[in-house]
């Protein structure tokens, strides 16, 4: 009959510096010193300590680093409900940023009207900074800039501008629709559909502003020469509530020449109803989205889109952000914006009357 072994004794839990230095035999000061990276150490006293944090799991109270004047080097990040890809994209990016700087973050998801809580939380964690992203209720996210700056924490707003004595990184979405209409208008387009632009969005207003802008070029005005028909849907689901949307497009008399969508899952949706109704894009109807993602690829025809350049958001976040921590907050906010690019793929043309061919099949 084998023999079992004794257990192993459970390893003790170490909760302070005191008692993780007794473990490894070496005065407290000189743990603290190798734990804070001080300089002058021997190579076999740091890894001795080394060894022991392997041995132990043992690590240092961020707060107590605190009370002894020390950052935490940790960021909170607050982001709204509203989860959509590009954000998701953002916030990964943002981390993974920060954690190859020696930074944590800790996450938190808000619904509207929770940042207050959230906020106060990162505070009493003792964060060096707070980053935003998202599209917060502006009156809100007011409130949380203005008690920052009363505690002197740095902060940043990922994808809002106009707050004000806020720090922000912002696509610029009024150029990405000048670039998307003038490339259009080029095309000879002058009708427009515009599905899931309804919102009164800051985002949405910026949309329309830069749409404004592209037809004026053109002496065109945007009642003239654009079209919605979002209030016969609900908004339920994008894919469906583009499909829905663009259906009520093709049944009437006068199909615009081209459907630009909020998003490329609104986007997705109308190909699929200008498919079910036997029409072909882009030689009946050019189709554009927002936001490039890679399902952009696998449509047939391949979307045209803009790209909200994420990897060049991140970089300025952290650009504007770090250089805040430990340093007095600015008078003047920083605000940058980084502009989209356009990516034209194939569902995207002339208008109809160019080619022609008839805008439907007979």
């Amino acid at each position: 009959m084998p023999v079992s072994k004794p257990a192993a004794p459970a390893r003790a839990v170490i909760r302070s510096t005191a008692e993780f230095a007794r473990y490894v035999g070496l005065a407290r000061t000189t743990v603290s010193r190798v734990l804070n990276g001080k300089p002058g150490l021997k190579p076999k006293t740091i890894a001795k300590v080394q060894r022991a944090i392997e041995e132990t799991g043992f690590t240092p109270n961020a707060y107590a680093l605190h009370l002894k004047g020390k950052r935490t080097a940790t960021i909170g990040i607050c982001i709204e409900n509203l989860l959509t890809p590009p954000a998701l994209l953002k916030l990964a990016g943002l981390q993974q940023k920060l954690r190859e700087r020696n930074y944590a973050s800790l996450i938190e998801v808000v619904e509207p009207g929770g940042s207050r809580r959230t906020v106060r939380h990162f505070l009493s964690m003792r964060v060096d900074a707070i980053a935003f992203i998202g599209h917060f209720v502006e009156e809100e996210i007011a409130q949380r800039i203005h008690e920052l700056r009363t505690h002197e924490t740095p902060h940043l707003i990922i994808d809002q501008v106009g707050v004000p004595g806020a720090n922000a990184v912002a696509l610029d979405r009024a150029d990405g629709m000048r670039q998307l209409f003038a490339y259009l208008l080029a095309q000879r387009h002058r009708s427009f559909g515009l599905i899931g632009f309804t919102s009164m969005a800051r985002s949405v207003r910026d949309r329309l502003a830069g749409i404004t802008s592209a037809l004026a070029a053109e002496n065109l005005t945007l009642p003239e020469a654009t079209r919605s028909l979002d209030h016969l849907h609900a908004r339920e689901n994008d894919f469906e509530f583009g499909r829905a949307v663009a259906r009520s497009f093709i049944e009437t008399s006068s199909l615009p020449t081209a459907l630009v969508a909020l998003n490329d899952e609104i986007a997705i949706g109308a190909l699929q109803a200008c498919r079910e109704a036997k029409l072909e894009v882009p030689r009946d109807v050019s189709v554009a989205g927002f936001n490039n993602q890679d399902v952009c690829l696998m449509t047939t025809p391949q979307l045209t889109s803009l790209d909200q350049q994420v990897p060049n958001t991140v970089d300025a976040a952290i650009n504007l952000l770090l250089p805040q921590i430990g340093r007095p907050l600015r008078a003047r906010p920083l605000v940058q914006t980084i502009s989209p690019l356009l990516v034209i793929r194939e569902s995207t043309g002339p208008a109809p009357t160019l080619n022609g061919r008839p805008r439907r099949p007979a």
